[in-house]
């Protein structure tokens, strides 16, 4: 199976970390990988006019850009079988994403916490939680800034069980075939036990991952829901956190939320967020 991965770029050190991630993460496998970047004019003087002739150049160094980080991924390549291809756009990040997810059969964006202008007191980027929440089409990895790759042994998954998870965990077991990495089933105790619906999910999750190296674990909840994650991914040397992006799920709780105190696992490890099915 070949995979067909998007990696958007703004040629930030931020966005090259992520894609020698994708390169080493999928150093086995054979992929094509899109190198996406979106032009949009910015006055870097304070020249009130602007030539076309001054725009033109501009596009034309962005498109060199491009060209030369295609160059430079494929020197980082150790698979004969990495593909490259260059995707060069004006319209909107988001409108481009979808759409070459649609032409080309994406199957995983991959990208960056933030942009060349982040501002780290900021859980992630603008464009990066437009993309969480705006891109249904495929799942979305967000690789930490300067994260150093390790292979992922051990791949957690929060749950409350109110949720039943049949082919939406599909993209999380593909990942774990690549290393033969174990599923860590994390579920953060707020009552005394499971209801009925609660129980029943539990059961059908485990039916779900019998033929995958997994286990189920039950964290108190003694503080945050987000502190005891960060515990457990501590606990357990967890290498990728994996979520399911649904309607008044656990994510959407912290993902609009701007102060890095209140989650800080995102500058940890890389963070895999699968869309619901709909």
């Amino acid at each position: 199976m070949r995979h067909h991965i998007l990696l958007p770029t703004d040629f930030s050190d931020n966005s090259w970390s992520a894609i020698l991630y994708a390169l080493k993460l999928y150093a086995n496998e054979p992929c094509t990988f899109y190198l996406l970047h979106t032009w949009s004019f910015k006055n870097p003087t304070s020249r009130t006019y602007i030539t076309s002739s001054f725009i033109d150049l501009n596009k034309e160094e962005t498109k060199q850009d491009l060209i030369n980080l295609k160059a430079k991924a494929k020197t980082e390549s150790t698979n004969s079988d990495h593909k490259f291809k260059i995707i060069y756009s004006t319209e909107p990040l988001l409108n481009t994403i979808k759409n070459t997810i649609k032409e080309f059969k994406i199957t995983l964006v991959i990208m960056g916490t933030k942009g060349a202008t982040g501002a780290k007191e900021f859980l992630f980027g603008s464009n990066t939680v437009n993309i969480i929440n705006k891109i249904r089409l495929c799942p979305v990895l967000i690789v930490p800034d300067a994260y150093d790759f390790v292979v992922p042994k051990q791949i957690a998954f929060p749950t409350d069980f109110n949720r039943f998870y049949g082919d939406e965990l599909n993209p999380l077991l593909e990942l774990t075939k690549l290393y033969n990495s174990k599923i860590q089933v994390v579920h953060v105790n707020v009552k005394d036990g499971l209801t009925e619906k609660q129980s029943y999910n539990l059961a059908m999750l485990k039916a779900y991952l019998e033929d995958h190296p997994s286990s189920i674990n039950w964290k108190p909840n003694f503080g945050s829901k987000e502190q005891a994650i960060i515990d457990f991914i501590d606990e357990f040397d967890i290498n990728i956190l994996t979520m399911i992006n649904y309607k008044h799920s656990f994510i959407e709780s912290f993902l609009n939320e701007p102060v890095i105190q209140k989650i800080g696992f995102h500058t940890i490890i890389p963070f895999l967020v699968i869309p619901e099915f709909e």
